[in-house]
């Protein structure tokens, strides 16, 4: 799953549709890409796993930052082409080892929603992590009990359980539920783990030393765990592995990512619409570090060389830049 963990520049049409699980929770017309393309008025569409903005005259140039990139998110005070004071909403991100910064305002200057809405479902996104990642020795059991998360159904409850994450294995409890898979140990509730279905790779049963092992893998962006649980009796152990099956791939069809957050003014959008027009291509070529507009500076200054293609004296570009390709960022006149 890539909309909330990368920041993409002008994706197709397919990628500003909502993926399974994805809704918006607040939409606005009339805000400004200000660091990228100022003067340039848009639509800024606040799902529960990234913000999309994209021009209202072009579609196709367009932003979509997945919350996971996010590395600060507040507001800030810029002054506007019109010559006022306004407060716009700052977003410095990371993605593939590059910052990223990015300012929004709201040409209705009675209006702060643009940053309200977006630092509220960031929150959000935050706090439900336990959702989308794997958790380990978490205060998740209370009193040998499971604490649900909402939404949260649990199927099944299975004791004796062997956890072979050690070498000598450790029996415990084992929870199925339509969001998760959960072990804790009896000997010490503090010793568990949280498996969302969302990150999980691969579940099947292998052979071991310790027998027939329920073995589950989890993505490489979440770790790539491999975990092996043992269950006695062998029937019991298919049981559970088909249980396991079925409810992974309900989750697959309508994953519940755990973001919740309702616009206090204004009852949740279900559906995004983006407009498709019909372009007349010019012969120019696109621009290929279209990216460049909105990388964040950092403090450190970079030696200046020699430049046989520019002639003088400049600045070392960064290890993912050319000059060529940073000249291509000035608009052909």
């Amino acid at each position: 799953m890539w909309q909330d963990n990368e920041v993409r520049f002008d994706v197709s049409y397919t990628h500003m549709q909502l993926r399974l699980g994805e809704f918006t929770v607040d939409r606005l017309d009339l805000i400004e890409d200000t660091k990228g393309n100022a003067g340039d008025i848009g639509r800024l569409i606040v799902t529960n796993l990234r913000i999309i903005w994209h021009s209202s005259l072009l579609p196709r140039i367009n932003l979509s930052i997945g919350y996971n990139t996010f590395i600060t998110v507040n507001t800030k005070t810029i002054h506007s082409l019109q010559g006022k004071h306004v407060q716009a909403l700052h977003i410095l991100a990371s993605f593939r080892h590059c910052r990223y910064e990015f300012l929004f305002t709201n040409q209705d200057l009675k209006s702060t929603r643009h940053y309200t809405s977006v630092i509220g479902v960031y929150r959000a996104y935050i706090s439900s992590k336990i959702y989308r990642e794997i958790k380990l020795r978490s205060g998740i059991i209370n009193d040998k009990q499971l604490t649900l998360l909402p939404q949260e159904i649990v199927h099944s409850t299975l004791q004796d359980i062997w956890n072979l994450s050690l070498e000598q294995g450790n029996i415990g409890t084992f929870i199925i539920t339509n969001i998760r898979l959960v072990w804790f140990a009896d000997m010490n509730y503090q010793f568990n783990i949280s498996i969302p279905y969302l990150i999980i790779e691969n579940i099947t049963i292998k052979n071991s030393k310790f027998g027939p092992t329920l073995v589950i893998t989890s993505s490489e962006s979440s770790g790539g765990y491999i975990l092996g649980f043992q269950v006695n009796p062998s029937q019991k152990l298919h049981t559970i592995y088909k249980e396991i099956l079925m409810l992974l791939k309900a989750s697959e069809k309508s994953p519940i990512f755990g973001v919740d957050y309702t616009f206090e003014h204004q009852a949740p959008l279900q559906q995004l619409n983006v407009e498709q027009h019909s372009e007349i291509q010019d012969n120019q070529p696109e621009i290929s570090n279209v990216f460049g507009y909105y990388f964040s500076e950092s403090s450190n200054q970079r030696k200046p060389s020699f430049s046989i293609y520019l002639g003088l004296a400049a600045e070392e570009p960064r290890e993912t830049s050319t000059l060529q390709s940073l000249w291509e960022l000035v608009p052909q006149t």
